[in-house]
């Protein structure tokens, strides 16, 4: 964005950069340049106030009076280990905008992160990040504040180079906007006051898969009503932040941590930070939330029959943590079990394009589910009848929904087919698509409320758009990469002892 001499005189000047992506490292597949969005430059600008926690920074940013430079924003769904080139390419681009920006003189820099990112040679790419813009010449005491993803396995890295990255407080994440637009009004405090805070990290031994981490449940409820309470407790508390942490990425610092963003005496946050981790270990049990069998729970939902949806979530296919979307675990119980009036989604483009000659009402025999999964059966072989076919892109109806968060104000899920066997509507998708609208049906010509049963990939964002419209929804376990039984992964940079990994006398 150019600007005029007395633009630069009279008006704060903030740098603005968005880093976004959640890495499952024990997934087969890496993630290239070819999977990111990228946005360059003034591009940014776009997408100011759409339902991304940067749209939301970005229109707080303007509406406090500030002058915006936009360098780079990269993002991707989560998915596996990310390249380094995607690493090197955002920072070619940030330092080439920032550089002259820092000489010249900027009075903030605001960042976008999810604060899970692992790529082939930084297992903390935000901390690694960081780093380098501290380094940056001019940028060594800018304030530097944004915002990050209640799933973060946060790190001193990143303490020590930040002064306010403030965590999302919700989960499922409703509000990603709203921590943004918190997070600038914090760097717009800092620059009136001109007040210069520190960011204080503690890490307790624990991770927890993520079915344990909903907010409107223990021990992330009891977690964040401390949070609040300290920061009313202490006004010098800007922020006091509950990191959920991210089970599948495989880093030293995987798991629940917590910070404090504080001007004030740092005796009065390690006393703040010792009550969360104590409280935290005294309810690390809650955490550990292990899903039963999938066939016992829809055989019991069969032999208690209730009018309406029921609604079955498998975490360990959860997309929105990564998997690739295409076990066939729960598919196989439904067929198992003999369920009608039921549908769930897949991804499978190559099974999407074995169906492109068909017209709907055509029958084939199509193979599909569980291709380059080694956590799966493998795929499944059925007769099954076209339904519909489309490009797959729909508007999400939930702006405050993470999939909004996460992609603005539309998605995309590849070229789409929908089939039908037995009774079991099955939408097969090219892109992962985390179930976290309804319009991922109805842009199909489906509505989801008339099916008996339905499988979601998901554990915890999944319940917004479901609940409104499902009279019963139940959690199941599957074979999968997201299994909430954390001792089956192959854990090898996580730091030991940790619970639930390991047994014997530790504590906090």
């Amino acid at each position: 964005m150019s600007a005029t001499y007395s633009d630069r005189v009279s008006r704060p000047r903030v740098v603005m950069a968005g880093l976004f992506h959640e890495t499952h490292t024990f997934v087969e597949k890496t993630t290239g340049l070819e999977d990111f969005q990228i946005c360059c430059g003034e591009e940014m600008l776009a997408c100011c106030g759409d339902s991304s926690p940067l749209g939301a920074a970005l229109q707080a940013a303007i509406q406090s009076g500030w002058l915006v430079l936009p360098t780079v924003d990269v993002r991707a769904m989560p998915s596996g280990l990310v390249e380094d080139e995607v690493v090197e390419r955002f920072w070619k681009e940030f330092y080439a905008r920032a550089s002259s920006a820092f000489i010249e003189g900027v009075d903030g820099i605001f960042v976008v992160l999810h604060g899970a990112m692992v790529s082939e040679s930084f297992p903390d790419v935000e901390g690694e990040i960081l780093s380098r813009i501290r380094k940056m010449p001019g940028a060594e005491t800018i304030p530097l504040y944004g915002v990050f993803d209640l799933h973060a396995n946060f790190t001193q890295l990143m303490a020590t180079n930040s002064n306010g990255l403030i965590a999302y407080r919700k989960n499922p994440h409703t509000d990603g906007c709203a921590s943004a637009e918190r997070a600038f009004a914090l760097l717009n405090r800092a620059q009136t006051d001109r007040t210069h805070i520190q960011t204080y990290w503690r890490h307790p031994p624990i991770v927890w898969p993520p079915t344990g981490t909903g907010t409107a449940n223990e021990p992330m409820r009891s977690l964040e009503s401390i949070a609040l309470e300290l920061e009313k407790r202490f006004p010098e508390f800007w922020s006091v932040n509950v990191i959920a942490g991210f089970s599948y990425s495989d880093t030293a610092d995987t798991g629940i941590s917590f910070t404090v963003n504080t001007p004030g005496d740092r005796r009065d946050a390690e006393a703040a930070l010792d009550q969360l981790c104590q409280r935290a270990w005294d309810l690390r049990e809650q955490g550990n939330v292990i899903d039963p069998p999938a066939s016992e729970v829809i055989q019991w939902a069969i032999e208690h029959p209730l009018p309406g949806l029921n609604v079955f979530a498998e975490p360990s296919d959860n997309i929105g943590a990564g998997a690739i979307g295409n076990g066939t675990g729960l598919f196989r119980e439904f067929l198992a079990l003999g369920v009608h009036n039921a549908a769930l989604a897949m991804t499978d483009p190559h099974a999407v394009r074995m169906l492109e000659s068909l017209t709907p009402g055509d029958r084939m025999t199509l193979t599909f589910g569980g291709q380059g999964n080694r956590f799966d059966q493998g795929p499944v072989t059925l007769l099954v009848e076209l339904v519909s076919r489309s490009n797959g892109n729909f508007t999400i109806q939930d702006k405050r929904s993470h999939l909004a968060s996460a992609s603005g104000d539309h998605f995309s899920m590849g070229p789409c087919a929908v089939v039908r066997h037995a009774g079991i509507t099955i939408l097969l998708t090219s892109r992962p698509t985390p179930p976290m609208d309804l319009a991922q049906w109805t842009s199909q010509g489906i509505d989801p409320s008339t099916f008996s049963y339905l499988g979601v990939k998901a554990a915890v964002a999944h319940r917004c758009a479901y609940e409104p419209i499902a009279v019963r929804m139940f959690s199941v376990e599957t074979p999968g990469p997201c299994t909430s039984r954390l001792q089956s992964l192959p854990y090898q940079r996580i730091s030991h002892p940790i619970f639930p990994l390991d047994e014997g006398s530790f504590s906090v």
